[in-house]
């Protein structure tokens, strides 16, 4: 079913764009090392944050076992990837600047659901959720809110924006820098979410 629109809506991807999750998910990776005994590099794998989880197992297991060790993987995460992964830069303020502005702010992430609204209570971000979204697949929950805008740090994330027709706001704090997000097709590209709140007013006053 369709959602009733609030006046606007904006999209937030979850990893490198409102939470530093390299700590938590290198956690996670070293316990999964250590009770399959397969050699995963776990610093290596924290530097290419954005696609499903399935595609970063495939570099250190076969296929056949790529299924079940992601179930493990999703059943260590609460315990293990929680606590030690903060907010961003400017994050808070920047969801926050959404919903003081009459909107409503929407995650939608390739993280798995659950865990994904596990880290944003343990930073105090209140925003839907929507999980096991990748790239284009993000403009299915895009469309659904009604947002005009969503906010991410890889190219998979302009990507979706483009495809939902929402305005695609990137940070260059993920794997992707400024060149690339732009070469993707970023309608804007900021350093952090600290410039955010600024740039929505800026933005909301044009098209009101």
């Amino acid at each position: 079913m369709t959602k009733n629109p609030a006046p606007f809506t904006v999209g937030f991807d979850l990893d490198m764009t409102l939470i530093d999750s390299r700590p938590g998910i290198k956690a996670v990776y070293d316990e999964l090392a250590a009770e399959t005994g397969v050699f995963i590099d776990s610093a290596l794998a924290v530097t290419r944050l954005g696609p499903p989880l399935e595609e970063e197992l495939a570099h250190w297991f076969p296929a056949e076992r790529i299924v079940a060790v992601g179930e493990r993987y999703r059943e260590l995460y609460p315990a293990h990837a929680i606590a030690p992964t903060p907010a961003m830069p400017g994050a808070i303020d920047a969801v926050a600047a959404v919903a003081a502005a009459g909107g409503r702010p929407v995650v939608v992430t390739a993280k798995y659901g659950p865990n994904a609204a596990l880290h944003l209570a343990h930073v105090g971000i209140d925003a839907d959720v929507r999980g096991w979204l990748w790239a284009e697949a993000k403009a299915e929950a895009l469309l659904e809110y009604g947002a005009s805008i969503y906010v991410g740090d890889h190219i998979g994330d302009v990507r979706g924006a483009r495809l939902a027709g929402a305005v695609s706001v990137a940070v260059s704090t993920g794997p992707c820098d400024e060149a690339e997000l732009r070469a993707a097709g970023a309608d804007v590209v900021l350093a952090d979410l600290t410039g955010f709140p600024a740039w929505l007013a800026s933005y909301s006053s044009a098209v009101a």
